[in-house]
């Protein structure tokens, strides 16, 4: 039996049941194989100083410190995020949180090796943990962790310290991959891991059941859908700008950040507020049946690591338009998948008007996510960290 320590800031609570949900899915993938035992420590980051002061953060500090989540036993540290030094001390406060958690835990749960989901500050603070218990460490890139941090002054030595150190290193895609070995990162030690799409919940729905939705929405005619968080990276302007030129197409964007205002008046200013709104945050449970509606989904990221909502959309049938982000060239791999074009409102707006003159069938969009399911996930992290545990690494 493998025991496994999966080292995560990005696992969801129930303040925020919709953060981190690939890494809770690929967690509760690998917590189910019968040669596993697992444990997660998921740590808090909260400013020093009178939470009262920073309402936002309260829901987090009320957390409890351990409870079993989903079946998995999980542990919620709180670790100090200083805020205006670009991360530069969150990989080391977070290092010196975590020993008298782990010194505690150890005596019963003498932990193989330890998984750490995301490379900042988890993966630098793994390393450090791994040299104290002597044992190795995995660390998973999957976007921003590499292309934000990975280029910050203040984070980007540590990160590649980090990978040069790590035992094993995972990621999301072989363009990610590539990243990583330009950092100075091994590439011999790097496997790409694509993530996992639960292909029974994200699937094609029957004419009637979009319709229903369609209606729900307030949408008439085609609909196009971008999902991810408001903020610039996901170039959600760009998206809305390129539907504005798509007379009696519809737009619906599903997330939440701090780019809302910014994109409420771009609409306004565009005068498409009634084909163009700002969902929200919508719970992952009533993900499929939306992007399903879907005729198209569009997500103009600048970067990307190998995003979800990609492979969640083909799994409903539905064809993307994106960017050659990441590993786009990876998921869009013929004209059923979608177009990957440049990063502007005209390219866009050209391109899913494409698709909805001339549809690919639902089933032929479907296949192209057929690769990408959470057991082949399961079996790569399982495959990945035992040959960490038996090289003796």
């Amino acid at each position: 039996m493998m025991r496994v320590l999966t080292l995560s800031t990005l696992f969801p609570d129930a303040s925020r049941p919709n953060f981190g949900v690939f890494v809770e899915r690929q967690t509760l993938g690998l917590a189910a194989h019968p040669g596993v035992d697992l444990r997660v420590v998921a740590p808090i980051g909260l400013p020093p100083g009178p939470l009262r002061l920073m309402p936002r953060f309260a829901p987090l500090a009320q957390l409890p410190l351990q409870e079993t989540w989903r079946g998995v036993g999980v542990q919620r540290p709180r670790f100090t995020t200083i805020p205006a030094t670009g991360g530069r001390w969150h990989a080391a406060a977070l290092t010196r949180a975590l020993i008298p958690v782990l010194d505690a835990l150890r005596p019963d749960f003498p932990f193989d090796v330890i998984d750490a989901s995301f490379f900042f500050p988890d993966g630098v603070a793994a390393v450090a943990l791994g040299r104290r218990y002597g044992v190795p460490v995995s660390i998973k890139a999957r976007g921003a962790d590499i292309h934000h941090w990975g280029r910050a002054a203040g984070t980007r030595a540590q990160i590649r310290r980090a990978g040069r150190a790590a035992d094993g290193l995972l990621a999301v895609s072989a363009a990610m991959r590539a990243d990583m070995i330009a950092m100075g990162m091994p590439g011999a030690r790097i496997r790409v891991h694509h993530t996992g799409v639960d292909q029974a919940r994200f699937r094609p729905i029957d004419a009637a059941a979009r319709a229903a939705e369609a209606a729900r929405l307030g949408v008439t005619g085609p609909l196009v859908l971008s999902v991810g968080a408001l903020i610039p990276r996901k170039g959600h302007d760009v998206v809305i700008e390129a539907v504005a030129r798509l007379p009696g197409v519809s737009l619906r964007i599903a997330g939440e950040g701090g780019d809302r205002a910014r994109l409420e008046a771009l609409i306004r200013a565009l005068g498409v507020g009634e084909r163009v709104r700002l969902l929200g945050s919508v719970a992952h449970e009533a993900i499929p049946r939306l992007v399903a509606t879907a005729d198209v989904m569009a997500l103009a990221s600048a970067s990307e690591g190998l995003a979800n909502a990609w492979v969640e959309a083909l799994a409903c049938g539905t064809p993307i338009v994106i960017t050659d982000a990441g590993g786009a060239g990876e998921v869009v791999t013929s004209d059923e998948a979608g177009r990957i074009v440049p990063r502007d409102a005209a390219a866009f707006g050209a391109a899913i008007a494409g698709i909805l003159a001339a549809p690919p069938a639902r089933e032929a969009t479907r296949r192209v996510a057929a690769r990408f399911t959470w057991e082949a996930n399961s079996a790569a992290l399982f495959a990945h960290l035992a040959g960490l545990v038996g090289g003796g690494a």
